[in-house]
Formats: structure tokens, sequence, C-alpha cells
């Protein structure tokens, strides 16, 4: 009879082979939503870290050696895309040089691509401001589109894993079902908001507004990406004396001053909103992040 012995050095690479096929997918999100979503569907099966935080303008990070070594080590980048992350995005995939990241590879994952966007513009003119060619890319503003994204994930999530396809297509299965029943609470709460009038910060807020039917009459900044001056919350508060807002609303990441100026000479509630996942400490995940968002538009609409 004979026998067979295995080398030492072949055995560790035999067992790291299969470490490696029993291991989790690796994901880099762009944003918290998206982190938050990806550990939704993958479970123990993905290993999800995001990029930004919410008290972070998602417009503007800086690329950072720490994230450039994230985005080399990932299997799977979960962004928004619709030029969000234009700034900042391209340069930590180039310099991580890690080709299966690269734009329009399977495994770049943008959530913009399967939603329909709103304030796409007639025409690009850079002197109106901070304009994206291909809408307002703040789409987790209405979980309408959250739901949507989800299915288009699932699919991507089992083409890169196929070993655990089954699972992704159970746990969108259960996430889905969740979802709409809260999506149905969500708008049931929120009837008395409809048509209220509101002041925001940015031009982030549009799906939040489309969604609920809230009224935006003004922003803080004259235009988009450009600081409020004080000139511009002059001629604002006059527009107010004249066509009344109820709350002026920003994000969390934005600076308090110019909302809270203008609450106070308006004489109308200022309220942050948490805008992602993280905002505040009710928004721990996606169904806290709505859970919150309503609320605190319900209690300072009074």
């Amino acid at each position: 009879m004979k026998h067979f012995t295995i080398k030492p050095l072949l055995l560790t690479a035999l067992l790291g082979l299969g470490l490696h096929a029993q291991a989790a997918l690796n994901v880099m999100a762009c944003e918290p939503e998206w982190a938050t979503l990806v550990k939704e569907l993958g479970g123990d099966k993905v290993n999800v870290s995001s990029a930004t935080t919410a008290l972070q303008d998602p417009h503007h990070i800086e690329a950072r050696p720490s994230l450039i070594a994230r985005v080399r080590n990932a299997d799977m980048l979960v962004c928004t895309g619709m030029e969000l992350e234009i700034g900042w995005l391209p340069v930590l995939v180039r310099q991580s040089g890690n080709a299966r990241l690269a734009e329009g590879a399977p495994a770049n994952f943008e959530a913009g691509r399967y939603i329909t966007p709103l304030g796409v513009p007639a025409r690009l003119d850079r002197s109106e401001g901070d304009v994206h060619a291909q809408g307002n890319p703040h789409i987790q503003q209405d979980p309408r589109n959250i739901g949507k994204i989800a299915v288009a994930l699932a699919a991507r999530l089992a083409q890169l894993d196929a070993a655990n396809a089954g699972l992704y297509q159970q746990r969108l299965q259960s996430f889905s079902a969740r979802w709409m029943a809260a999506i149905q609470k969500w708008e049931q709460q929120a009837q008395p908001l409809k048509g209220v009038a509101v002041v925001s910060h940015h031009k982030n807020m549009g799906y939040l507004w489309a969604w609920l039917g809230l009224r935006e009459v003004g922003t803080l900044e004259p235009k988009p990406g450009v600081e409020p001056s004080i000139g511009h919350l002059s001629e604002l508060k006059a527009q107010l004396a004249r066509q009344p807002a109820k709350l002026v609303v920003r994000a969390a990441y934005e600076d308090t001053r110019a909302s809270q100026w203008l609450s106070d000479q308006a004489r109308i509630p200022a309220v942050a909103l948490p805008f992602t996942v993280g905002g505040n400490d009710k928004s721990t995940d996606l169904f806290g992040l709505f859970d919150s968002t309503v609320a605190l538009l319900l209690e300072a609409a009074r």
C-alpha cells in the first residue's frame, strides 16, 4: 500500500484556498445607507464598511491612505453614483490599483442606476452652482428608492458570490416585506405633512419632499453648494413674510448657523434631520432613519 504525504507548505496553501472559499465578501460602501443595506441583504456573508459618516458631506471627502487601503482590499464597491462621489471616488479607485472596481465592472455597483432621478437639469450651467448632470443624487431620502435598489443589489451580490445566492434572495424577501410594511406606516403617520412649506439648507431633500408631499419654498444656499450669505438670508426672511414656511430644515452634517438665524428671525422651528444612517442616536439602521425623520418633521410642524 502506498502512503501519500502532503508537504507543510502545500497543506498551508490548500487550507488557505478553503478559507478563501468560505470568506465573507469584503464590501466598501461610499455612504452609510448602502453599507447598512448591504448588511441587511448579506448578513454574515459580508464584511462591510462605509467611506463616509452621516456627519460628513458626501460631496467632499479626502482620499486618505486608510480609505485607499480599504478600497484595495475590497471585493465590491457600492456607491450612489450620479456624480455624488466624483470629486474623490475615482482617486481612491485609481490609487488602490484594484481593477475589479473599475467603473462599469460587475463589482462596482451604482445605486443611482436603479431609480428615476429628480432634478435632472435641462441644461448644464456651472454658474448655477453645484449642478449634477444626472439629477439629484440624494436618492436615499425616499424609502421607495431603497426598496428598488435592494432588489438590484441582492442580484449583484448573488452574481459575485454565487455560492450564497439563495441566502441573498431569502434575506431580500424578508427585508422587502418588512420595508413595504414600514413605508405604509410612515406614509400614514406623515399625512399631516402634506402641503407643509419648508426651507431647506441645500437642494438635498427633494426626494423626501416628493415622497411626503412637502413644499420647498426656499433654500439657505443661494445656489447649490454656495455658502449662505447674510444678503441672501435677509432676502429669504423678507420672502417668508409674504410666503410663510412652517420650518427650516438641514441635514445632520450641515452647519447650524444659517438655519438657526432664519429660525430666530422668521420665528419658525429649525430641525436637523438625520439624512442617513447614523445622523442621530435613533437612526441606527434604515428603519430607524425614517422613523426618526418622520417623527422630527411631525414634531416641528405642529
